[in-house]
């Protein structure tokens, strides 16, 4: 008997269950959110050891008293030159310099083997001839351990330059012919 006191409000309950909830208007949909992506790495410095060989090819100059050893473009023109003075037991490290020096003429010389790396104070030589362009120069001792870590560098070693491309040459045994004669 109580049920049927019941039954009436359960009804209504029932039946209030079964009514759908008031619609929501609709939202605006969510924009996928803005990513900014982190700038690209900056490319990697090119390591000396990677550079291609400039091109050309050593020479051996057999002298009594100035033997040397000249790495020479195709067109015979002088890209790095080691010259022995034999008086005086020195090798001088030279490279062609710019047809207008800065001022002041003088840099220095940046030389990477697999073993070390030195930078060299310099000095401008004049051009000899008019169709030769000045030369920087530095000057060591011929006993200077640069000589022999350049001559046994792993297949090359680099020169660089103020203001000129760097230049990545191959290490052969004209260095070390060079290097022999100078010190004997």
């Amino acid at each position: 008997m109580r049920f049927r006191a019941l039954f009436p409000l359960l009804s209504v309950t029932a039946v209030a269950a079964c009514v759908a909830p008031p619609r929501q208007a609709p939202t605006a949909p969510v924009p996928p959110p803005v990513t900014i992506s982190p700038p690209p790495p900056p490319a990697p410095a090119p390591d000396w050891r990677d550079r291609p060989y400039a091109a050309g090819d050593w020479r051996h100059i057999v002298d009594a008293t100035r033997p040397a050893a000249r790495y020479q473009g195709a067109d015979g023109t002088v890209l790095f030159a080691l010259n022995c003075d034999r008086p005086t037991r020195t090798i001088s490290v030279a490279v062609p310099g710019p047809a207008a020096m800065p001022s002041p003429p003088a840099g220095v010389l940046t030389i990477r083997t697999t073993s070390s790396t030195r930078i060299l104070p310099t000095r401008l030589l004049p051009a000899p001839a008019a169709a030769t362009p000045p030369m920087i120069v530095a000057t060591l001792p011929a006993t200077d351990p640069l000589f022999d870590a350049m001559a046994f560098s792993r297949g090359r070693f680099g020169v660089e330059r103020s203001g000129q491309p760097p230049l990545t040459l191959p290490a052969w045994a004209e260095i070390g012919r060079l290097i022999d004669d100078c010190r004997g």
